[in-house]
């Protein structure tokens, strides 16, 4: 039976979850996969998270040369985040000749082309399952369940803190501002959210699965982001009205003209499949060309979900010898060839505060024309403020650039107070 030793760099959330997998299943994978797992060393300064594991005062590494330098690793697991220290200790492993298993998604969006140089060069795996979407298994999938496609697209809610904020302030009616505290507190949301709830979070994840859906290096940097901090009980009523929920969507599709990626609030119709992923799950929907439509569904983060994401690597990586990487030419930028659509099509939601005049909705609709936006559908509410009404519109199909056009027409009209939302719509 084959002996794998592995070292896990971090025992937060992430890694303690996976110290608990390893050692609790040891037995459990020398059965089903003939491989006797064992955590070799660890590498953490906090005192009590070892304590807490109870992990042998021996298995507990004094710094990175000590780890890769025991011949008794051959994996390590990387779960520290962020884009300092755990870039040199990734680098410094895999230039030992150590495969990697991380769930840093801003690691790889930003760096994967380095560290994959250095992996292909030792013969040695990087893997990173664990990145996105948690538990779910999605870039393994997409590496080896649906090869046979060309993806079509993918679209999907691949980060849970602003998946449960929206659910809360959908379904309890409470404000952006007292779910964001709720979420801190479940330890869902950062003290600082802005990686989640300015999109950030799902703009990596983004750019690590399209690039493997569509073959071709897609950076963070040509993401098109946009966050929830600005989505309103208004907008959250008036979809319901209509019959959307609001959602954050992570993006992609190749079209003829190129492709687009982009991060942003969404209205979808609620009977989307996606309509219906509350709290702080996740899923992603994908199309490809042979399979049609499938989706993906599971917790999106946690000490557990996201662990068995890391062991499965683990365990990948132990039990292959013939290693993949990219099917992509992995550099720091996007492929000259790739071609990039900024000027996208969407439905369009719109609410404009204007003054209740007669002719108001004349100007606006006049100025929808003349830039080949058609509304789909129209509602009027009354405002408490005197002399004030609410528009709501939900056009058709058309393309960003009309709407940026048309709403700064609009927002220059002498009778509107305000253009208060735009918010794009799947149906």
């Amino acid at each position: 039976m084959k002996r794998v030793g592995v070292a896990i760099l971090g025992l937060g959330t992430v890694g303690g979850g996976t110290y608990r997998i390893i050692t609790e299943h040891r037995d459990f994978y020398k059965k089903t996969q003939d491989i006797d797992l064992e955590v070799e060393c660890v590498l953490e300064l906090n005192k009590d998270r070892i304590a807490a594991l109870g992990i042998p005062e021996e298995k507990v590494a004094a710094n990175i040369a000590e780890v890769v330098s025991n011949p008794g690793v051959d994996i390590v697991v990387e779960v520290i985040g962020g884009v300092g220290v755990a870039r040199t200790f990734v680098q410094a492993a895999l230039s030992a000749g150590k495969s990697v298993v991380t769930s840093n998604k801003e690691l790889i969006a930003k760096y994967s082309y380095e560290l994959e140089k250095i992996a292909r060069h030792k013969n040695c795996g990087l893997y990173y399952e664990a990145s996105c979407v948690g538990g779910v298994p999605i870039i393994r999938t997409l590496l080896d369940g649906l090869q046979a496609n060309n993806i079509l697209s993918m679209m999907g809610i691949v980060n849970g803190t602003t998946n449960y904020i929206l659910d809360k302030m959908t379904n309890e009616g409470a404000s952006y501002a007292d779910v964001l505290k709720q979420a801190q507190a479940l330890g869902y949301a950062e003290l600082n959210p802005t990686a989640d709830v300015e999109g950030f979070d799902s703009t990596y994840k983004l750019s690590i699965l399209s690039s493997m859906a569509f073959h071709t290096k897609i950076p963070y940097t040509k993401i098109y982001r946009e966050g929830i901090t600005q989505i309103t009980q208004e907008d959250i009523a008036y979809g319901k009205e209509l019959g959307y929920v609001i959602k954050l969507l992570a993006i992609g599709k190749q079209t003829p003209a190129g492709i687009e990626v982009r991060v942003h609030p969404t209205y979808v119709r609620a009977g989307h499949p996606l309509a219906s992923v509350n709290d702080a799950f996740n899923a992603v929907f994908i199309t490809g060309d042979a399979v049609g439509d499938i989706m993906l569904y599971g917790r999106g983060a946690g000490d557990l979900p996201t662990g068995s994401a890391i062991v499965s690597d683990v365990i990948y990586a132990a039990t292959h010898s013939d290693i993949k990487y990219s099917t992509f030419k992995n550099t720091a930028n996007a492929d000259k060839e790739t071609k990039f659509v900024s000027n996208f099509s969407s439905a369009y939601y719109l609410r404009v505060t204007v003054c209740d005049k007669v002719g108001v909705l004349a100007k606006i609709s006049n100025i929808f024309a003349r830039r080949n936006v058609s509304v789909c559908e129209m509602i009027q509410k009354d405002n408490e403020e005197d002399g004030k009404a609410t528009l709501i519109f939900i056009t058709h199909e058309t393309r960003e650039q009309n709407i940026r056009n048309a709403v700064a027409k609009i927002s220059a009209l002498e009778d509107v107070a305000q253009v208060n939302s735009v918010i794009r719509v799947v149906s």
